[in-house]
């Protein structure tokens, strides 16, 4: 058990690891947390730094989720085998704790983003027709009505359904049901915007 705890707090500080407070000190020495909306993912870099620094750091937290239920899982296989058919609720706990690694870094006195793009990695390593599909669904939410936040909770949303239909393991759904409450729960005061009318649109960044 020692192995999976170890890997446990592995996939936890690889998630942890800021990637948009980095971007942000690097290309402009800003502390991304006192611009724009304040959070440290992908959009406020693209709003605040720009559109292709906003790309690279969503696809490293993407890359964060998926080295998480992947990577790590793999090195784990050497020590503990049979590790998918005796313990396969150790990958839901690595998506789990990269994903929380994301959301509350202790790196930045547990203040980070919100997790979509780390939990769409998670996504993509554990489930690829649930991230192709949540994916489809961001997509065209996002064409419709342009906000990045509406996107990604509706997205969020569908995830327990898209496990349910499915037929995953409850296990799986219990996970994809919390991920969906938890992605809610973080975008509360992009909620709050909408209702009000005053959610940002389409990304614009700012010029230097």
């Amino acid at each position: 058990m020692i192995y999976i705890a170890v890997s446990i707090i592995v996939a936890y500080l690889l998630g942890a690891i800021p990637t948009a407070y980095i971007f942000g000190r690097a290309l402009k020495g800003i502390d991304i947390r006192e611009h724009g909306s304040g959070n440290v993912g992908a959009t406020n870099v693209a709003r605040t730094v720009g559109k292709v620094p906003g790309i690279i750091v969503f696809i490293i937290d993407f890359s964060k989720g998926t080295i998480a239920v992947t990577l790590i899982p793999a090195v784990l296989r050497r020590f503990i085998p049979g590790l998918a058919e005796s313990y396969g609720f150790v990958y839901i706990l690595l998506g789990a704790a990269a994903i929380s690694g994301h959301i509350w870094t202790c790196f930045l006195r547990f203040r980070g983003g919100k997790g979509v793009a780390t939990t769409a990695g998670v996504m993509a390593g554990l489930s690829p027709w649930i991230f192709l599909s949540c994916l489809g669904i961001w997509i065209i939410v996002f064409a419709i009505w342009k906000y990045v936040s509406l996107a990604s909770i509706i997205a969020a949303t569908a995830l327990p359904i898209l496990a349910l239909a499915t037929g995953k393991k409850m296990s799986f759904i219990i996970f994809c049901a919390v991920l969906c409450l938890v992605g809610v729960y973080v975008h509360r005061a992009n909620i709050k915007r909408l209702i009000q009318g005053t959610e940002s649109k389409i990304i614009k960044a700012k010029k230097s």
